[in-house]
């Protein structure tokens, strides 16, 4: 569920694919050795009764599937589904015992195997996976394997983040190195989803408009503060700054990013105007009249949003505005195992219901809730595009895996957006005793409020 990772950008959080990448830095890692391939026949089985044996796994998975139009060839030559020149996606096992891996784990076995290049996908990345994966209620491959051998292993439903492990789960993803991102995100390095006004909007215009629509949602004035928990590299508190007259305390605990987000400051003469902090948000103080974290509330998971609902009580001005937004579902649902434990360790897409104890015990009032799930469709497939055309630069950065990987990632992050697997929401909220609240919603669709 995308950046901010208790201090990131709201990185996409993809719930289609799974992955087979060891819980390290993404940067360092080497090749993964194929544990998932260990799973089937005992080594030294004959090699026809093995081929036998993979042809009637595959099988009963593409039955049990229901995906017509999906296709799984072999490495033996055999096939299993649609025609080739007919299937919309065709998944290629590229040694023998890599079907029996998938058949016994999907939730991790194909993102592993699809990194590690044991699997190969032909035609649409994100078509396979729309048509592949039920997103976690036992449908898709998972489903699959699910009803041909039974209930299979869950993420756990609630996790401690201590402060440490916080910033650890950041680091995970976001410091694989800013000129990796460089290659993919827009210029102003936006990791969040974009907001397009108009369809034809190319990326760089919709993750600005995306940073006017939450400051006009904040209602900026010159000459406020503002709080922002989670930063990413910095994007929204320049623009803060430098569009809307504001002073700007940002936290994050990536200091790739902070260093990036220095830098930018520095470069449009807002230096002094916005504060990079390298810690924990729940290290901040102070009182704020505004307080915005974008892409930060899936990385903190339930069990703490009590706590993050203390920072937000002690740190807002009575008559303030907070805004969040996050990745979340429509209902209370566990992220796949394959991105709570290879891309954002223990990240949970939270329902409204969830979010609740945020607001609830601290005495907030909801004002408004903006569904923009189409909106992060759109912009995971334009940076899916320009991955895939940048991939030259990126397999001579990163290793091969973590490209593959994120490859993967962001087609399903796509795919996720696309079949509603996934919510975009951004939540706008106040004390429930204040009196300076909106009136109406019509300014958030009129030209840039405030701005200079």
């Amino acid at each position: 569920m995308p950046q901010e990772a208790v201090g990131s950008d709201d990185s996409p959080v993809m719930d289609a694919s799974r992955g087979l990448i060891p819980t390290t830095p993404l940067a360092n890692r080497s090749q993964p050795r194929p544990s998932a391939g260990r799973a089937g026949p005992v080594p030294g089985s004959p090699p026809a009764l093995l081929s036998q044996l993979a042809l009637a796994a595959v099988r009963r998975l593409h039955r049990a599937l229901g995906a017509s139009d999906v296709r799984f060839e072999l490495a033996d030559g055999n096939a299993v589904g649609a025609a080739r020149s007919e299937a919309v996606a065709t998944l290629r096992f590229r040694d023998a015992r890599a079907p029996f891996a998938l058949a016994l784990d999907p939730d991790l076995a194909l993102g592993d195997l699809y990194a590690s290049g044991r699997i190969a996908i032909d035609g649409s990345l994100v078509d396979f996976l729309s048509r592949t994966d039920g997103s976690g209620s036992h449908g898709g491959l998972a489903g699959a394997a699910h009803r041909l051998l039974g209930a299979g292993r869950r993420a756990p439903a609630s996790w401690r983040q201590a402060l440490g492990r916080a910033a650890g789960n950041a680091r995970h993803h976001y410091d694989v190195g800013n000129d990796f991102y460089a290659l993919w995100l827009d210029e102003r390095m936006v990791y969040t989803c974009a907001y397009f006004a108009r369809p034809e909007l190319s990326l760089a215009e919709a993750q600005l408009a995306k940073l006017d629509h939450v400051c006009r949602k904040l209602r900026l004035q010159p000459g406020q503060s503002v709080l922002e928990l989670g930063c990413g590299w910095g994007a929204l508190a320049i623009h803060m700054a430098s569009r809307y007259g504001v002073q700007v305390r940002a936290f994050n605990v990536s200091l790739e990013q902070i260093d990036w987000a220095r830098e930018q400051a520095r470069k449009e003469g807002v230096a002094s105007r916005v504060e990079f902090v390298l810690d924990d948000y729940r290290n901040a103080h102070g009182h704020f009249d505004a307080l915005a974290s974008v892409g930060m509330l899936e990385h903190v998971g339930p069990a703490h949003f009590a706590e993050l609902g203390r920072v937000i009580d002690r740190t807002l001005a009575p008559n303030g505005l907070g805004f969040l937004h996050t990745i979340g579902r429509a209902r209370p649902q566990a992220l796949n195992r394959w991105v709570a434990t290879r891309i954002f360790p223990h990240a949970h897409p939270p329902a409204l219901s969830e979010m609740a104890r945020i607001f609830e015990p601290n005495g907030f009032a909801v004002l408004d809730v903006e569904n923009l799930r189409l909106h992060y469709e759109r912009t995971a497939q334009l940076w899916l595009e320009r991955f895939q055309q940048s991939w030259p630069a990126i397999v001579a950065r990163v290793p091969e895996q973590t490209a593959r990987a994120f490859e993967l990632y962001l087609a399903g992050t796509v795919a996720a957006f696309r079949c509603a697997w996934m919510c975009l929401y951004q939540v706008v909220f106040a004390r429930a005793k204040s009196a300076a609240v909106p009136w109406t919603r019509a300014d958030l669709y009129e030209a840039a409020h405030g701005a200079r």
